[in-house]
């Protein structure tokens, strides 16, 4: 299980430092995810598509242009200094205009029926992060040397996990690994999960689709994630090590690192 959302005394001054990197992988013709951050606003947003012919990357690519263009704007306007209540309702009612639209096109065209994404997306602020994910792509923190998830896959595979239908080492190797329980765009409605993180000098979180997590384990990425390289070149290993444990899926990588600030004597 992910750990508690956890909450700063007060906020610690730092400087957000973006990387991310996207690649189709060894087995997939064309990339359903899709990627962008805004260093200025402090936003990260990953989706990973689903749906024949194009349909993943239509979805993927209109929740990103959404998110960004909704959650973005109100982000400008209201600040990190926004009550995380107002936030939390400000990022919800984005994802739903973004579910809607992606729902809309979906029935209104045969060749998009049926497609959705996952999505995670990140506000990172002076001293918190607010994470908001749907389906299978995660969140991890790594921070004095211990690697945290900070979100709960929705999958079947997670479901049958804790219920304890399976074990650890059957879900593994299960046919239903891909199997998500929710996402953007495949409902009317639907709720977006969200909780507040604290953020210190030197934390650096990973956003990622199923295609990094599902190739990588996470012993493996802890080790990587703790190289001692710039951060473009520490995207760039992450996405060469999925491809070449297999690379059977899209993989998609954003970082962000927290730099602290020198406070003027």
């Amino acid at each position: 299980m992910p750990p508690a959302a956890d909450a700063p005394a007060r906020p610690v001054p730092l400087a957000w430092e973006f990387a991310a990197l996207t690649d189709a992988g060894k087995v997939r013709a064309n990339n359903e995810d899709a990627i962008a951050f805004d260093p200025a606003l402090g936003l990260a947003v990953l989706a990973d598509g689903m749906g024949g012919y194009n349909g993943g990357e239509v979805a993927s690519g209109m929740a990103i242009a959404l998110l960004q263009a909704s959650f973005g704007r109100w982000l400008a306007h209201a600040g990190h200094a926004a009550p995380v209540r107002t936030m939390r309702r400000a990022l919800q009612a984005s994802t739903d205009e973004a579910n809607r639209a992606i729902y809309e096109a979906s029935a209104g065209n045969e060749q998009l029926r049926g497609m959705g994404t996952t999505l995670v997306v990140a506000a990172f602020g002076p001293g918190r992060v607010l994470v908001g994910h749907i389906g299978d792509s995660r969140c991890y923190r790594l921070r004095r040397g211990q690697l945290q998830l900070l979100t709960r896959d929705h999958s079947l595979l997670q479901a049958q996990l804790d219920a304890g239908a399976i074990t650890p080492e059957q879900a593994a190797v299960s046919p239903h690994r891909n199997l998500v329980t929710r996402a953007l765009g495949i409902e009317p409605q639907v709720e977006l999960e969200m909780n507040e993180h604290s953020a210190e000098p030197d934390d650096l979180f990973l956003l990622c689709s199923d295609g990094l997590s599902e190739m990588v384990p996470d012993a493996q990425l802890f080790t990587l994630l703790l190289q001692d390289i710039v951060l473009a070149e520490k995207a760039t290993l992450l996405v060469s090590i999925a491809n070449e444990n297999g690379g059977r899926d899209n993989v998609s990588v954003v970082l962000a690192r927290a730099n602290p600030v020198a406070l003027a004597a």
